[in-house]
């Protein structure tokens, strides 16, 4: 029991960090043109991956520090969370109808490591989905797991993100003629969708069980 648990807080961490930042943005597009420039991509890399654990970090011990002894507020949290996932997961599934490409020029002026990073902060803790995505939905999520079970929540989430920004760097230049093609981003749309609404119905789940 104690390892399906176990097994259970990781994937539910991994799937959910996967699908919330697997999508079309300024941030995974940046990361994608610094890895076609082979310019300071470990550090860029690095960064992003670690700005998602320590944020996620935040938010599974804030939002249950919160949430200590107020069942009522996690079951409603729980509730907004499944509410939140859902609506992502049918935008996910409507923008596979209508999908877009992820584009990242390789040209431009060499920077130094400095500004590279300074500019991934910039897109990484500026903008507000993170914040929504990271501390705020899969915080309150992780929130809900007891004792032990929020560390492997949050090492699922943390690694999910590690893989994710490791392929898109590093891999680049084998990705970027893939998701230069909107066929591909339909069919990972219509994944993230389908994924994302599994995830709304255990979490709704959860808070009608009030557990």
């Amino acid at each position: 029991m104690v390892i399906e648990q176990i097994s259970a807080a990781f994937v539910n961490g991994f799937l959910m960090s996967l699908v919330l930042i697997v999508a079309i943005g300024a941030q995974n597009a940046y990361v994608l043109r610094q890895g076609l420039r082979r310019e300071h991509v470990s550090a860029v890399v690095l960064f992003c991956a670690a700005s998602d654990a320590l944020l996620i970090t935040a938010g599974v011990a804030g939002m249950a520090q919160a949430l200590k002894g107020r069942p009522a507020v996690a079951t409603a949290l729980a509730g907004l969370g499944a509410l939140f996932l859902g609506a992502y997961g049918l935008r996910a599934l409507w923008r596979a109808r209508q999908p877009g490409a992820l584009q990242a020029k390789a040209q431009g002026v060499p920077l130094s490591r400095t500004a590279v990073l300074a500019q991934a902060a910039g897109f990484t803790l500026l903008n507000p989905h993170v914040y929504l995505d990271t501390v705020l939905l899969v915080g309150s999520t992780g929130a809900q797991y007891g004792g032990a079970l929020k560390a492997w929540f949050v090492a699922g989430s943390a690694i999910a993100s590690a893989l994710w920004f490791s392929a898109l760097g590093f891999g680049a230049r084998w990705l970027a003629p893939v998701f230069a093609r909107p066929r591909a981003w339909q069919m990972l749309d219509a994944l993230i969708g389908g994924t994302m609404l599994l995830l709304a119905a255990l979490l709704a789940r959860r808070a009608l069980l009030g557990a």
